[in-house]
């Protein structure tokens, strides 16, 4: 078991690139035989002392380890080991945590999504309570038990074999399965046929903390993808790192991404650089056809067409770089950051719950500096979309023009504060579009605090945004269209 769980942890030391050969793996397996495994620190410091060598690599294995050795895999599936495994894992994994994904948090959404909500969400319809085990976790049971039942589920199904990417689907199916996902369906078949208040009430509850557990199980095997799946080349790596989503990047990827960020960007600077004509076929330009035949005695030989310009967009970008979204907008600005040369008439904005404007920032400073500076300047307050709408309304609404493209990237959670919908409104009737990018799906825009619903109605478009090859597509097809 010891033996096998390490060389698991080596291969994830390897595909976090860290150079791993069979010796050091066999003086690995020695001193885990000599420290044991009581001690978790104690262990840790001694297998980072045998396979990481440089101080880049010594930071890798810790984020590595810590990654790994989420949950006590050396202990029997005890309930007491199950509790320290849970305690252990909620102190170093945020697999589960429901602050980067769709479930309302907390301090912004009232109820857990479904989960942590207590046993008052059996009790609030009529007595009813869910009868199938999955729903009694989801409605009545600890996140602690969620944690634990989805992790074991994870090990039955050997998520840690995933090889590929396009296998996220496939395994999360099968820990959904494992977890008793048919015995939960069949329930909500059973409570909607009823046709009663209480058992509907009761069904929408269990499907919406259903698609709320497949948001985690989805993220679980992700995070797990890119701890174990052997990666072959950078190219497709860098595919991956397109794909995942944003809030499931660490660290070590964050320099990978930033090469992959410019590299997108060069792309759409090579394409999008130049000033284009569009031509209109079909349309001919008839004082440019006879000034440019006068030479032919009359005899059109020299056909001209109407063409319209396509010119570069003036582009304001808002950014809530609040907690819940702020790695989301760190990857947007550095987005915008990169494109600098072929948006010189963007602005960007940030804010929490005050809007300030960061363009000069980002014109004067390096790329590190301006998203530290942004994220420390603006983005420890408390979420208030109405207070950033009034603030624009006040100070830049004069600037916008039937020319102006605003972009919005936020979740729309509004802590149950005063949306301020008709402002966005005023920005809509003035621009030429207003696109929202929410980096939630779609199920939880209405769900807890979430405004969307009403922001929605208010914007020329909105799309979920939560990868780079999401915002490529966003940004690319922003040049094209702009005129």
């Amino acid at each position: 078991m010891v033996d096998t769980t390490l060389v698991d942890f080596v291969k994830a030391l390897r595909t976090a690139e860290l150079k791993v050969s069979p010796a050091e793996t066999l003086d690995a397996m020695q001193c885990m035989d000599l420290v044991g495994y009581a001690d978790r620190r104690f262990l840790k410091d001694s297998l980072g002392m045998v396979l990481a060598k440089t101080t880049d690599e010594k930071a890798a294995f810790d984020e590595c380890f810590n990654r790994f050795f989420t949950a006590d895999k050396f202990k029997p599936s005890t309930a007491e080991g199950g509790n320290e495994a849970a305690t252990q894992q909620g102190a170093n994994d945020d697999d589960f945590d429901t602050d980067n994904n769709s479930a309302p948090q907390a301090g912004k959404g009232g109820q857990g999504g479904g989960q942590g909500g207590g046993q008052s969400e059996g009790e609030e319809i009529q007595g009813l309570a869910p009868t199938s085990e999955l729903g009694k976790l989801l409605l009545e049971g600890s996140r602690a038990e969620l944690m634990i039942q989805m992790a074991e589920a994870g090990r039955k199904v050997e998520v840690n074999q995933i090889v590929v990417f396009t296998q996220k689907g496939l395994y999360t199916r099968k820990i959904m399965d494992t977890m008793g996902l048919k015995e939960l369906q069949d329930e909500i078949s059973d409570l909607q046929g009823v046709g009663a208040r209480p058992e509907q009430q009761l069904a929408g509850k269990l499907k919406s903390a259903r698609d709320q557990l497949r948001e985690r199980v989805r993220d679980y095997v992700e995070r797990q993808f890119f701890l174990h799946a052997d990666e072959t080349g950078k190219q497709l790596r860098e595919e991956l790192l397109k794909k995942v989503k944003l809030s499931n990047l660490e660290k070590r990827n964050f320099k990978d991404v930033q090469e992959l960020v410019l590299k997108m960007a060069k792309k759409l600077i090579s394409i999008h650089s130049k000033r284009r004509k569009t031509y209109k076929r079909g349309q001919l330009d008839v004082r440019k056809t006879l000034r440019n035949n006068m030479q032919y005695d009359g005899m059109f030989f020299d056909l001209r067409w109407k063409a319209s310009k396509v010119d570069r967009p003036k582009i304001m970008c808002i950014c809530d770089v609040s907690g819940s979204v702020s790695n989301y907008s760190r990857f947007l600005l550095m987005f915008l950051y990169s494109l600098a040369s072929i948006l010189p008439k963007a602005r960007s904005f940030a804010f929490s719950s005050d809007l300030g404007e960061v363009t000069k920032l980002f014109e004067q400073s390096s790329l590190e500096d301006a998203l530290s500076k942004t994220m420390r300047d603006y983005g420890n307050g408390s979420t208030d979309y109405g207070r950033m709408f009034q603030d624009f309304k006040n100070h830049c609404m004069d600037d916008v023009d039937k020319k102006t493209t605003i972009i919005i990237l936020g979740d729309a959670r509004n802590n149950y504060g005063d949306a301020r919908a008709e402002v966005l409104r005023e920005m809509y009737d003035k621009s030429k579009r207003v696109i929202w990018l929410n980096p939630e799906p779609r199920s939880s825009w209405t769900v807890g605090d979430a405004e969307m619903k009403k922001y929605a109605a208010a914007c020329h478009q909105t799309e979920v945004c939560n990868s780079l090859q999401h915002l490529e597509r966003v940004v690319s097809n922003l040049l094209k269209t702009a005129s």
